[in-house]
């Protein structure tokens, strides 16, 4: 079993390193430079210690003491982050952030703006494709909602 616990200032350069490895893998050679430029500055530590300061619930999955994975969920209803070391994918610790962020949940569903290569993922969570794809600044999504149970 992965802890799970809320993010601490000092997480942060951990929680950015596992975004953005797991993004350059999964989601960078998809993207333009433009929206891989917007993707590094929302993930960058300072980014994360200006949101832990907002509504948004930040919290990590850790193994051995190191941060393995990060949820964040903004306004108690749109998750903005959830990402998994690539060395770790596939143990389930995405599912279990999820299911330690829902009790956060103040709204009838959560949405998420997922790449389109995470929308697999996001549908085995129980997502349901929730509008068109779009584009932001360079970042391609597609909306989905979780219900909230």
């Amino acid at each position: 079993m992965h802890p799970i616990r809320p993010a601490h200032p000092d997480d942060l350069a951990a929680i950015s390193a596992i975004c953005m490895a797991a993004f350059s893998e999964a989601v960078a050679p998809s993207l333009s430079a433009q929206g891989v430029a917007t993707f590094t500055q929302v993930a960058a530590a300072d980014a994360f210690a200006e949101r832990l300061q907002g509504d948004n619930h930040i919290l990590v999955a850790e193994q051995d003491g190191d941060i393995v994975g990060v949820i964040e969920l903004k306004e108690g209803r749109h998750l903005a982050m959830l990402f998994v070391d690539p060395a770790c994918q596939g143990q389930g610790i995405g599912h279990a952030l999820l299911q330690a962020v829902l009790p956060q949940l103040r709204a009838p569903a959560m949405r998420v703006r997922a790449s389109l290569s995470a929308v697999p993922a996001y549908q085995r969570y129980g997502f349901v494709i929730d509008g068109e794809v779009g584009e932001f600044n360079g970042l391609v999504y597609q909306p989905l909602s979780l219900a909230a149970s």
